[in-house]
């Protein structure tokens, strides 16, 4: 699976290849698609998220959870669906939040964030497969390791990034993180379940921004392309 990730981020974790857990998640992949079970995101886009935003551009990071697990949804990117895919409830809250919290931010007719990722924002999953219409059906694999070692690795070796950390499985990984190099901001999921708990009005998208130029980076733009 290595061969297919981003230069600067297979020199941070070239080694997580040769370790157990990995070799047993990949048996486990293999072992899907024997049985027949359709896997989501396809295998060129497992690692989307990492070849997308190389390691010494990321800037800010948005944690989820688990891919999408339907037809055409995922591609890679928490968060994100491919173009001509019905814009999932969580992200139509994320854009609800945006046009509030951005001035002139129109919402787009699609759901896909490729133009944030390709701008230095980390759009990680902490597993990064899942079974078709079986959420969390990957979950404990293995992709949970992968994915701490890619907090760790920006934690310890770089500086100044904004993690986003929406919800209680999110913000778990603060734990992660250190604190005194970077940025943490927390806030309640976008699901419709919660949104109204504290994502709305969190205005983490702007305050994300002032931190960046802060540091003399260029913020992001959050529109959709």
């Amino acid at each position: 699976m290595s061969a297919a990730i981003e230069h600067s981020w297979l020199a941070v974790l070239e080694e997580e290849f040769e370790k157990d857990y990995m070799k047993t998640l990949k048996v486990f992949l293999l072992e899907e698609k024997e049985n027949g079970n359709q896997v989501y995101p396809r295998g060129n886009d497992i690692f989307n998220a990492l070849n997308t935003t190389p390691f010494d551009k990321v800037k800010i990071v948005i944690l989820g959870q688990d891919p999408y697990h339907g037809v055409n949804q995922a591609h890679g990117l928490s968060f994100s669906v491919q173009k001509g895919v019905a814009i999932p409830p969580s992200l139509k809250n994320i854009y609800k939040e945006l046009e509030t919290d951005i001035e002139g931010f129109k919402p787009p007719q699609h759901g896909n964030l490729m133009h944030w990722a390709e701008q230095g924002v980390l759009l990680l999953n902490a597993t990064l497969t899942v079974r078709a219409s079986e959420a969390g059906s990957h979950q404990n694999r293995g992709w949970e390791i992968f994915t701490d070692e890619i907090i760790k690795a920006l934690s310890n070796k770089r500086e100044h990034i904004v993690f986003l950390l929406w919800g209680k499985y999110a913000q778990q990984k603060a734990s992660l993180i250190d604190e005194k190099k970077h940025y943490v901001l927390k806030a309640a999921h976008p699901s419709p379940f919660s949104a109204y708990n504290g994502f709305f009005g969190s205005k983490h998208f702007s305050k994300a921004n002032q931190l960046l130029v802060q540091n003399n980076l260029t913020p992001i733009d959050w529109t959709i392309k």
